[in-house]
C-alpha cells in the first residue's frame, strides 16, 4: 500500500469515527507501526494547513480526530441552528481557569481562590465534559480532586496542558486599572 492510500483510509477512518482515535489504534486498522502512522499523520496535518482546508486534524496528546477550521466558525454557524448549549458563564470560565492551571484541586480550594462558592460552576463543567473527578483527597472527608479532561483541550485549540499562555502576577497598581464593575 502506497502512502497516498494509507493517508485517504486515515483521512476516512478520522472523518467516520468522529471522536478521537488513538495512534496504536490506526496502526491497528493499517496493520503498520506506530512510528510510521505518526510520521504520515503529521505529513497530513502539515499538508492541511500548507494548503489551507476546510478540515484539519486536530492532535490531542496521542489522539487525532478531524474538525473544521476555526477560522471559519462565522460561516458554520450560520448552517447550523441556535444550540441549546449556552456560553458559558463568567463563574463557570474562572472557576475553569483555576483548575486548569491548578489541577489536580480541591472545591474547597477553588472557593478560597475566588472568595464565592463553585458548586453550579463546577456542576456545568462537569456536564460539559470540560473537567472530571481526577480521585479523593486522603483527608477527613474525602474530598474530590478536580482537573481538566480532554475535552478542554479540544475545546480551546490546544495539544497538551503545557500550552496553556503563561499566567502572570498582577501588581497593586494594576488593579486600579481593571474595571471590576464588568
Amino acid at each position: 500500500m502506497d502512502v497516498r492510500e494509507i493517508k485517504s483510509i486515515i483521512e476516512s477512518l478520522l472523518f467516520t469515527w468522529g471522536d478521537p482515535l488513538e495512534l496504536k489504534d490506526i496502526a491497528s486498522i493499517l496493520e503498520i507501526e506506530e512510528k510510521e502512522v505518526k510520521g504520515i499523520l503529521e505529513e497530513m496535518i502539515d499538508d492541511f494547513d500548507y494548503n489551507r482546508r476546510g478540515l484539519k486534524i486536530i492532535k490531542i496528546k496521542d489522539t487525532y480526530q478531524l474538525g473544521t477550521r476555526s477560522e471559519h466558525f462565522e460561516w458554520l454557524k450560520k448552517l447550523s441552528n441556535p444550540r441549546m448549549a449556552k456560553s458559558l458563564s463568567n463563574a463557570a470560565i474562572e472557576t475553569l481557569s483555576i483548575i486548569a492551571y491548578r489541577q489536580p484541586i480541591i472545591k474547597s480550594d477553588i472557593e478560597i481562590i475566588r472568595g464565592v462558592r463553585c458548586d453550579k460552576a463546577i456542576e456545568t463543567l462537569v456536564e460539559r465534559g470540560l473537567i472530571e473527578e481526577k480521585g479523593r483527597l486522603e483527608r477527613t472527608g474525602r474530598p474530590i480532586l478536580y482537573g481538566t479532561t480532554n475535552e478542554f483541550l479540544r475545546y480551546f485549540g490546544l495539544e497538551t496542558l503545557e500550552e496553556l499562555p503563561p499566567l502572570r502576577e498582577i501588581n497593586e497598581g494594576e488593579l486600579d486599572d481593571i474595571d471590576l464593575e464588568k
